[in-house]
């Protein structure tokens, strides 16, 4: 899930996996595709708040070894590796 962040010209990304997990990260183009870890909510969600710029910005969940494309998220993108990326429009 992509929410506003709190701050102007942030965005807030939220994983809520299904089963256990150790390590949620993200990862984008935004993080130059370095995973950064996400926070454990209350409620058992994930949540991290990044600045992102105006425009078309892919990303992908990386849940333990496994990267994920965001399930709240239908909007995708073909990658270099043959695989999708989700995608988010920032304006």
């Amino acid at each position: 899930m992509i929410t506003r962040g709190r701050k102007k010209g942030t965005t807030r990304f939220i994983l809520k996996p299904t089963n256990g997990v150790n390590k949620v990260c993200l990862a984008g183009d935004f993080t130059e595709w370095k995973p950064v870890r996400m926070r454990k909510q209350a409620n058992g969600s994930y949540a991290i708040t990044v600045p992102l710029s105006e425009g078309m910005h892919e990303y992908k969940f990386q849940v333990d070894e496994d990267w994920l494309l965001d399930p709240d998220n239908h909007q995708s993108t073909l990658n270099s590796f043959g695989t999708l990326n989700s995608v988010t429009e920032i304006y």
